[in-house]
């Protein structure tokens, strides 16, 4: 049985501290000296039982593995019980290993077209992606069945905005305890904040041009 997890229940669990949930996964990048050591903890973590009954996504690289957790389903997409126990053994996979876990390189990136009529454009975007709608909420997102881009979520929009900025824009998901630093630097680079009233589930930031960008985090979205 794998029953759904809020995001407070997840953190507040014994043994999941190298994870941080990130938009709808618990994510963890586990640095590794080389390929060979990264692919030495993948197939370790292809042997625990029941990996195929659910199946983390794995981002393979010299430097480190990247694993996120996400139960999905006709009705939601979230953190479940199975996500608990399988994100226990992967950390303590990596323990044996003697790898290092580094939260603060954790985000997830999704990308935001906006429109006041989102039915009218959701059908291009899915033909030139080559991407499905996603089964809980197939009105509103799109994702890759491949598991390798970031997914699209539409945003309705009384009007196109009028400040300048598109009618595309990014969120970066990150561990809230990196906002406030992703935030500062963003400010630094010659961003300026657009609106801060929804934190700390997300700021919006924009560049000199008006581009758009959500630092988004988990927080307060239980």
């Amino acid at each position: 049985m794998n029953e759904p997890v809020t995001v407070r229940e997840f953190h507040g669990t014994e043994g999941v501290e190298d994870w941080r949930v990130v938009g709808d996964g618990a994510c963890a990048l586990f640095h590794c000296e080389s390929l060979v050591a990264s692919a030495r903890f993948v197939e370790a973590i292809s042997e625990l039982r029941g990996i195929d009954d659910h199946p983390p996504d794995i981002d393979i690289r010299p430097d480190g593995v990247t694993v996120r957790l996400l139960t999905k389903t006709e009705d939601w997409y979230g953190m479940g019980t199975r996500d608990v126990e399988l994100a226990r053994q992967i950390a303590a996979v990596a323990r044996e290993q003697g790898l290092s876990v580094d939260p603060s390189a954790v985000q997830s990136v999704l990308v935001i077209p906006g429109a006041p009529d989102i039915a009218a454009i959701m059908p291009f975007w899915q033909a030139v992606l080559g991407y499905e709608r996603r089964p809980d909420s197939p009105d509103e997102d799109l994702v890759d069945p491949h598991l390798r881009g970031p997914a699209f979520w539409f945003e309705r929009m009384d009007e196109p905005r009028s400040d300048g900025g598109g009618a595309i824009h990014v969120a970066i998901w990150v561990p809230y305890e990196q906002a406030e630093a992703r935030i500062a630097a963003a400010l630094a680079a010659g961003g300026r904040m657009v609106r801060d009233e929804f934190a700390p589930a997300w700021w919006t930031l924009a560049d000199a041009a008006g581009n758009e960008a959500d630092i988004a985090t988990s927080k307060s979205r239980d």
